[in-house]
């Protein structure tokens, strides 16, 4: 399961004083969304860290906004993983407007590396990870 469809709703707490999503918390939905597509795989963040001394940093975001999303909106956040070398894997992430295929809000490539929780030195993806997410 390379690819995942996570749900959210947006709150005012997301948007700016007209009612539309500021622009930097749609990178709270994708980091969301890229959670639970690891929570999807029997997998969290803090258990990963604990059992391998590994957290994942992101290195680099490229987002194209199509359309803006609105107060109340329900959005379909798309997580597809490329893996990307032995320390990094590419996300490629959409985020739609009412449905799975609805409105186009967001495209985006988010770069993320594995990384020592102690130095955040680059470190492989365990193999074990590696084959979960393949």
């Amino acid at each position: 399961m390379n690819s995942f469809v996570w749900q959210a709703r947006v709150y005012w707490e997301d948007t700016d004083a007209g009612g539309v999503v500021y622009y930097a918390n749609y990178l709270r939905f994708l980091e969301r969304a890229r959670t639970e597509w690891l929570r999807a795989k029997g997998w969290s963040q803090s258990l990963i860290q604990q059992e391998s001394g590994l957290v994942f940093a992101v290195t680099s975001v490229t987002a194209q906004y199509r359309r803006a999303a609105r107060l109340d909106d329900l959005l379909f956040i798309h997580c597809e993983l490329v893996i990307d070398g032995g320390a990094t894997m590419l996300f490629r992430q959409r985020i739609h407007r009412n449905a799975e295929d609805g409105e186009l809000v967001l495209e985006a490539e988010v770069r993320v590396a594995c990384v020592a929780a102690d130095t955040f030195r680059p470190r492989r993806l365990p193999d074990a990870l590696r084959q979960e997410f393949a």
